[in-house]
């Protein structure tokens, strides 16, 4: 009798339905992996009355008869794995589901609203959710989401991380005299939080650099790295010219330390100047380091 009482209502009729009289945990989980639905329910029922304390056995009982349509089941089953304890975010996602299959789009917004105020952002997941995905073009749905997306990725629907992305392409280089100087490219990466920079020379050198706002100070840096010991720390932002960072450039092989300067304008033909600057008396007077003309490569 103790057993019963911690069982619900629904577990309760199970049992008196001609079931197995045992079932072990392997042949369960084998009817679930299998996708073998009302099955694995039914051996889930069995296992939650031997061991009311399961929270698994519960949550897999409550998916199991999701699938299988047994939706009061599942929410029954859904109640007990919460107050045992289990993870409120997953039980949550359930109920949705179940709303959803149920066609109560109005509780199953609810729901959601319920989980994003709760930290859920994982918004690639909801619209790909094979069930949750299937409100897509409901208005609440539509505005939910997309306020999730801003959230999730904050960056790439701020304008100022888009600043420099006139840069962004597969470039020819040529010098300020037309030689050829080598190719670039540059690419937005991580859903629009930096650009990526994969130089390659003429010569065949090569070198990289990452560029990104920094929010706390509101600038745009560069670091630059490549083989031959050449470090580039520079930082700055958008002026009447172009994107103007100040700062360093390092060479580990002689241990010295200048200041340095890049300017990067778009022209009004398309292509892109870049101009490097170094100084030797700190800064009083500049000197050419580097003038660069980028073309975008032909499809």
């Amino acid at each position: 009798m103790f057993i019963l009482r911690k069982i619900n209502n629904i577990m309760i009729l199970l049992l008196l339905l001609p079931f197995s009289p045992a079932i072990a945990d392997d042949d369960a989980a084998a009817l679930y992996a299998a996708e073998k639905w009302p099955e694995a329910a039914d051996a889930y029922a069995l296992i939650v009355v031997d061991s009311p304390d399961d929270t698994a056995a519960w949550v897999r009982l409550a998916v199991s008869a999701r699938h299988a349509e047994r939706y009061d089941t599942a929410l029954e089953a859904l109640a007990t794995a919460e107050a045992q304890g289990f993870n409120a975010l997953q039980i949550g996602v359930e109920r949705v589901r179940i709303d959803v299959l149920q066609g109560d789009t109005e509780a199953a917004m609810d729901g959601l609203r319920g989980l994003v105020a709760n930290g859920f952002t994982a918004v690639a997941f909801i619209r790909n959710d094979p069930i949750l995905g299937r409100m897509a073009g409901n208005q609440a749905f539509d505005e939910l989401t997309a306020n999730m997306e801003k959230k999730a990725y904050p960056c790439e629907h701020d304008p100022r991380f888009r600043e420099f992305d006139f840069w962004i392409g597969e470039w020819v280089v040529h010098g300020s005299g037309g030689e050829f100087a080598g190719s670039n490219v540059i690419a937005s990466e991580q859903r629009g939080c930096y650009l990526s920079e994969k130089w390659t020379s003429a010569s065949g050198g090569a070198g990289d650099s990452i560029n990104y706002l920094d929010k706390i100070t509101g600038e745009w840096v560069q670091v630059w790295n490549d083989a031959s010991g050449t470090q580039i720390n520079i930082r700055g932002g958008l002026t009447d010219d172009g994107m103007l960072l100040v700062g360093t450039l390092h060479d580990v092989a002689s241990n010295t330390t200048k200041p340095f300067r890049g300017l990067w304008t778009p022209l009004d033909d398309g292509r892109v100047r870049q101009f490097f600057e170094h100084s030797d008396d700190g800064g009083e007077t500049w000197v050419s380091w580097f003038e660069g003309f980028y073309t975008r490569k032909a499809n």
